[in-house]
């Protein structure tokens, strides 16, 4: 191969392609709602001393048993890293407890506190106005089905 197979710094992509991929990308677009509809709920929950992703963190927790740690992770699409860190203001306002799997040491079981679930309570209503106000965006298509079509693309593809 010559050293021009490697070079593509002549090479340029025409400007209308620049264009179509602005108008018909799904990432892009998914992307920008994503952020849109997470400022619109962080501005929501403000007066809660909460953000989007916590509310959501704190709902993942609201269940007849805690669940694992890997459990949360995969329902928030976030690596356990990523979980760990996020809880951690959680614990240190009281809202969340973290304590060792009786059945097996390694493992970790998230629960929400009493102040925990207090704020849930709080912060629901909160949650269902903004959700009704999005909806309510996309009345003339259908929030039902974009809500299906965004749980399709989430999927994990197999491997």
């Amino acid at each position: 191969m010559s050293k021009k197979d490697f070079n593509h710094s002549d090479q340029k992509i025409p400007f209308a392609d620049t264009i179509m991929v602005r108008d018909s990308c799904l990432c892009l677009h998914v992307r920008r709602a994503a952020r849109t509809i997470a400022r619109r709920f962080d501005d929501a929950f403000r007066p809660l001393d909460l953000t989007s992703g916590q509310y959501s963190l704190l709902m993942s927790l609201n269940r007849p048993a805690p669940p694992h740690m890997k459990d949360v992770a995969d329902l928030l699409a976030m690596d356990r890293t990523t979980l760990t860190a996020n809880l951690k203001p959680l614990e240190r306002r009281g809202l969340v407890e973290i304590t060792p799997d009786p059945k097996d040491k390694r493992g970790r079981l998230i629960s929400l506190t009493k102040d925990g679930m207090a704020l849930l309570v709080r912060a629901f209503p909160v949650w269902k106005e903004t959700q009704d106000q999005l909806e309510s965006l996309v009345a003339s298509s259908n929030a039902q089905q974009l809500l299906a079509d965004l749980i399709s693309l989430s999927q994990e593809p197999e491997r």
